[in-house]
């Protein structure tokens, strides 16, 4: 056995490695050992993926694993772009399978794969696949992204794309290693609600940008996380089982990411976090499983606390605050405030002020969305608005900003604009958080995943498109 899987068997049996860790109030002498293993300050960048171009794609063929709602949404989205060619369909359940084939036919004839839950592998191993879109529940996110990267796959991959520190890194070298893209789905600055904000404070509207808030804010008790259909195996209702931290951070935090130019220019240094007790979901599922058998093994059951709050300090000091919650009635939402020496802009409603005199009219700031909407946003909406394919009724089939501009990078060879340090480190939000709450909101040292080429790392997002945005919307 080699030394590195000494220390990784040494870390698993001590309860260190994964998300069995206690904490990080370690007692010798675990901790050295513990926090070479999670932090790797020795790691060295094998290649940085900040700002690399992969060779140029005509086509992009594509293979997706899980078709359910947000899969089957998934093929939808990419069949609709010019320039994709699905060539393949995997899930457990054959029916899903023949439907997303089915709800394609006019323009694709992907193949089909559904023996079992390792059919999978057999897709990745093809060679006539350059990209694998995987839509499977959060365990089962990084294991496929690293099996499609070591079979010379681009991966895209639902968020969390890691449930494990460990993860995370496994990520970031096997992308570094075989130089393939590894990028998180998730909400970001293409969208054309926040798209302006990121231009907002490259250009200096805030002034020194000190504070940024975000939030995965969703109702599930009430519906999704009870859907046994949606949720095949009510996978998301276990996963709420036992865990105390914030469990869904990307939505919320990459446009936080993108704004405060982490990974390029700044870098997470430490986090504490805090959870409220669990006052509605154990109730909630004791009452359905009182007219449902399939909800009594839930019963009596430890849920995660309904708000989960964390803050997050910057090496440049700024900070950021999260919160996630799932359970309670408060109204939806995700990145929600960015505050400088000169400005803040809040979201929901959008308001902006520059003093303490208070907001600016509504006029004033429908200039000022006017003035700072990037060229992105605005070719996309060309793009959108030219389509001639019918429009979707669900929001998951509806072709995404973020989804046009990775096939958009693809096809011309440019970098991508989200990419596996990002990934790695938003996804390490969600261990980090539960070791904190575990020890009382302890400090928790995030790792830097760019092993500290974040000092140089250039900007991702190229708002003013000045390189491609030629990729039609079918």
């Amino acid at each position: 056995m080699t030394m590195s899987n000494n220390r990784r068997e040494f870390l698993k049996k001590s309860g260190l490695l994964g998300l069995g860790m206690a904490g990080l109030g370690f007692v010798n002498p675990a901790k050295a050992e513990a926090e070479r293993e999670i932090y790797r300050r020795d790691y060295k960048q094998r290649f940085n993926m900040r700002g690399y171009a992969a060779p140029a794609l005509d086509v992009v063929r594509v293979g997706v694993i899980g078709l359910g709602n947000r899969g089957s949404g998934t093929v939808m989205r990419l069949a609709s772009i010019e320039g994709v060619e699905i060539r393949a369909l995997c899930d457990v359940r054959p029916d899903r399978v023949a439907a997303s084939a089915e709800a394609i036919s006019e323009y694709h004839t992907p193949d089909r794969y559904s023996d079992g839950p390792e059919d999978w592998k057999k897709m990745c191993e093809r060679d006539d696949i350059d990209l694998i879109a995987i839509v499977t529940p959060w365990e089962r996110h990084a294991e496929q992204a690293v099996f499609a990267m070591e079979h010379d796959k681009h991966v895209y991959v639902e968020l969390p794309a890691a449930q494990t520190i460990a993860q995370s890194w496994d990520l970031v070298e096997t992308s570094e290693r075989t130089r393939k893209h590894c990028m998180q789905v998730s909400r970001s600055c293409h969208r054309n609600d926040t798209a302006f904000i990121l231009k907002m404070a490259r250009e200096g509207l805030f002034g020194d940008i000190i504070h940024a808030e975000g939030h995965y804010i969703h109702d599930l008790l009430m519906s999704h996380i009870l859907n046994k259909e949606m949720f095949y195996n009510m996978w998301r209702l276990k996963n709420n089982l036992n865990r105390q931290g914030n469990l869904y951070p990307p939505h919320g935090l990459m446009p936080v990411i993108q704004m405060l130019d982490i990974n390029c220019g700044d870098k997470m240094e430490y986090l504490v976090s805090v959870s409220s007790n669990d006052f509605m979901a154990a109730d909630r599922i004791a009452e359905l499983a009182s007219d449902d058998k399939a909800f009594e093994e839930y019963v009596e059951k430890e849920y995660r606390g309904n708000i989960n709050t964390t803050i997050i300090k910057t090496h440049r000091g700024r900070t950021i605050m999260l919160q996630h919650d799932v359970t309670t009635p408060r109204p939806g939402a995700r990145f929600s405030l960015i505050s400088g020496t000169e400005g803040i802009f809040s979201v929901g409603p959008n308001r902006f002020a520059s003093s303490h005199d208070g907001w600016v009219s509504q006029e004033e700031l429908s200039a000022l969305i006017e003035k700072y909407t990037p060229a992105i946003t605005k070719r996309f909406a060309e793009l959108s608005n030219a389509s001639q394919r019918e429009r979707r009724t669900r929001g998951y089939e509806q072709v995404a900003p973020l989804d046009w501009r990775l096939i958009d990078c693809l096809r011309n060879g440019l970098p991508l604009e989200m990419d596996v340090y990002d990934a790695a480190l938003s996804a390490s939000i969600v261990p980090l958080t539960e070791w904190s709450v575990a020890n009382r909101s302890n400090p928790v040292l995030i790792p830097d995943f760019t092993a500290g080429a974040w000092k140089t790392n250039p900007r991702a997002m190229d708002i003013d498109l000045t390189h491609g945005g030629n990729t039609r919307i079918l």
